[in-house]
């Protein structure tokens, strides 16, 4: 078993122009910062690193491998050296939001998933073009729009298979700035079958686009989804197969750190004298690290309003960012009530002559409660992400930065 629990993890650190740099200690980071040679700071997943304000003693730098356990509705992505596990993230995937009613005769799809709002932007559509139609006239002369282009020859990928490659890869950009990834391991998540042959699911044409924009920003190595448990057996991680749907490292970050440990450990054959057969060859050690849960706010950005008719016959606004409060959808604020602080992103308003209030909503898109405006206060505006961050290790000792609020 190669996990040691009594080892720190590590801070990422780039130099003053920016160029990731190998990890320090937190012990080191808060050195430097508590000495003035280091500014602390966080990146838009949450990661602490660490900024220098002199020169570094050097620029080499060790193996950082990343490893992707991709999976319908969640991926889990790991950061890992040959001695310590960096950092952890559960991403929940936009394109394929479990429904409440899953597993029933009568399920439905979740209309905040991508599949959901395409589903029923097309509904919509062809409500509206029925309207247009004057059905006394012959069929030839109805009000029908022209083709615009041919849709079968671009080799194009569904919006929810693009949405959520499409987070996956700014998940290793964002941590590209900050940490110098030597190459990422991604595991094959299957498609090709005999009657269809190869290439044909989306999802396997969806990894292969994945791959193809990865390798921008490091070599991409493919491991088969076979090999991943025998390399998690031999790190002693637990494999939860139960409910992925939990924001635990046991769902899918483990299976993605023993998808980058295959860099260092291999099972390899050997021959002897009198005997034959396969061992363990290579170190790595997994060690605690941040576990970080992201999602998307769930918005209707292009929805004008409701479906329903309320009373007098008016249709309700449904959907924008903007509200009149000086804040936007997605905002990550903080309220007080009662003597009380609650932090979330904003997600909704109402504003009339009786009430006026914000909707604040935590990581999940559960709302925590409205809020008079005057009692809310921005403090980090969006960019299109929710975190949650689970610090592990000794990352709590460390000054956290201020979060600088744009005007």
């Amino acid at each position: 078993m190669n996990t040691k629990t009594n080892q720190a993890t590590r801070v990422p650190v780039v130099d003053q122009k920016g160029r990731p740099l190998m990890p320090t200690t937190p012990a080191r980071a808060r050195k430097w910062i508590l000495l003035g040679k280091a500014m602390p700071k966080r990146n838009k997943l949450g990661v602490f690193y660490v900024q220098l304000t002199h020169k570094p003693s050097g620029y080499n730098t060790q193996p950082i491998v990343a490893g992707v356990d991709r999976g319908k509705c969640f991926t889990g992505i790991a950061f890992q050296t040959k001695l310590v596990t960096i950092a952890l993230f559960h991403a929940c995937l936009p394109g394929f939001y479990k429904s409440k009613n899953q597993g029933m005769k009568n399920e439905t799809l979740d209309r905040q998933s991508v599949t959901g709002k395409m589903a029923k932007r097309s509904e919509l559509r062809r409500t509206r073009r029925g309207q247009r139609i004057d059905r006394k006239k012959t069929f030839k002369l109805r009000n029908h729009r022209e083709k615009r282009f041919d849709n079968r020859r671009k080799k194009r990928l569904p919006p929810s298979v693009l949405s959520n490659r499409q987070m996956e890869l700014r998940i290793l950009w964002e941590m590209t700035l900050i940490l110098p990834i030597s190459e990422i391991r991604d595991e094959a998540c299957g498609g090709d079958t005999k009657k269809n042959g190869k290439g044909i699911s989306p999802v396997t044409v969806g990894q292969e686009w994945f791959r193809s924009e990865a390798s921008k920003i490091a070599p991409v190595i493919e491991v088969d989804s076979l090999e991943t448990g025998k390399y998690r057996d031999r790190l002693g991680l637990i494999k939860d197969k139960k409910d992925k749907s939990k924001q635990t490292p046991e769902t899918h970050a483990n299976d993605a750190i023993a998808l980058a440990a295959s860099y260092f450990i291999q099972y390899q054959s050997f021959h002897a004298t009198n005997t034959h057969g396969h061992k363990w060859v290579g170190e790595c050690v997994v060690t605690p690290a941040p576990f970080i849960v992201l999602t998307r706010p769930k918005l209707f950005r292009r929805k004008l309003h409701q479906e329903n008719y309320s009373k007098g016959g008016i249709l309700k606004r449904q959907g924008g960012t903007i509200t009149p409060f000086g804040f936007r959808s997605g905002d990550y604020v903080e309220a007080s009530y009662k003597g009380d602080f609650v932090r979330g992103w904003i997600g909704g308003f109402t504003d009339t002559a009786k009430t006026k209030n914000v909707s604040i909503y935590d990581h999940d898109w559960s709302r925590i409660g409205q809020f008079n405006p005057k009692n809310v206060r921005l403090l980090q505006r969006s960019f299109k992400l929710c975190v949650s961050r689970r610090e592990l290790g000794n990352y709590a000792a460390i000054p956290l930065p201020t979060l600088a609020v744009p005007k």
